[in-house]
């Protein structure tokens, strides 16, 4: 008779393990660790707080509730992400750069990957509601030289703080999204209105959670880039106002003193207007590496 293989038993202080060991036969790779890993920091947090069962069933219907919250226009499982520090932590740990170059940070939970072209020079303010920007960019690489053709997409929060997927019945369809090229000097310009900065919402489960802990859901003002070029690394960023007080407790840690632009007075039309120049500087790609 085959002898029978020895099995740890559950319990209290073997539960980890006993459930790491079942990865030793098939597992390979990093998923096992990183999920045995995952599971186990669970198990230690259930052994200190020692939840009640009504108390984990809450926790389940969090998620859930998560999950529910969750469609094509808002996605409140990387807004978790967002708030938790994952999705920064995860985007310091890969995208680290010479320090001349421009840092990423996290894209946040409003992007839309379907922002309409527009010619340099345009507004991507549809309703025209907010204070006149006016918005320079130069897109060079570790040189100094201009990059060509680069793509330049950017959106941003309205004068109230919201962005136009928030408010579908309010704002028009990609009111303050577009996606620009850079000239033969790798510049592109474009009108906006300045943003305000805005509280991370609070209307969903995470919102509500963290709210309920004292945790603070607040965002500077910022414009977002994503900046696409043939043969270099992208960059996904945002350029923070130098005068928004919340600078210092962003809720999705993104400030970075090289992020942080002053937003200068100026006229356009005989109106009150602000303008702000920015220069992003790109790092090529490494042989074998996708930008």
């Amino acid at each position: 008779m085959a002898e029978r293989a020895k099995a740890l038993t559950f319990s209290e202080a073997t539960s980890a393990e006993v459930f790491s060991e079942r990865f030793s036969v098939n597992g390979k790779g990093n998923l096992p660790r990183l999920i045995a890993a995952a599971v186990t920091h669970i198990h230690d947090l259930i052994k200190q707080f020692r939840p009640s069962q009504e108390e984990w069933r809450k926790v389940i219907a969090f998620l859930t509730e998560v999950g529910h919250a969750s469609d094509e226009r808002r996605q409140e499982w990387v807004l978790l992400s967002d708030l938790i520090g994952a999705s920064a932590l995860v985007e310091e740990i890969n995208s680290r750069r010479p320090q001349a170059a421009t840092p990423n940070t996290i894209r946040g939970p409003f992007y839309r990957n379907d922002a309409p072209e527009r010619a340099s020079g345009a507004s991507i303010s549809l309703d025209g509601i907010g204070e006149p920007l006016m918005v320079s960019v130069r897109v060079q690489d570790l040189d100094g030289l201009p990059i060509v053709g680069a793509e330049v997409v950017t959106w941003q929060a309205n004068a109230e703080g919201f962005y136009e997927n928030q408010q579908p019945d309010l704002q028009p369809e990609h009111n303050l999204r577009g996606l620009f090229r850079t000239d033969i000097d790798g510049r592109v310009q474009y009108r906006s209105v300045m943003p305000s900065g805005y509280g991370v919402p609070d209307d969903g489960p995470v919102g509500r959670l963290l709210s309920e802990a004292g945790y603070p859901l607040r965002r500077p003002a910022n414009l977002h880039f994503v900046i696409r070029a043939q043969g270099f690394e992208t960059i996904t960023t945002h350029i923070y106002d130098a005068s928004d007080r919340h600078l210092g407790e962003d809720a999705l840690f993104g400030v970075r003193p090289e992020l942080v632009a002053c937003f200068e007075p100026i006229e356009i039309d005989a109106k009150r207007a602000k303008a702000v120049n920015l220069t992003f500087v790109m790092v090529r790609t490494k042989p074998g590496k996708a930008g």
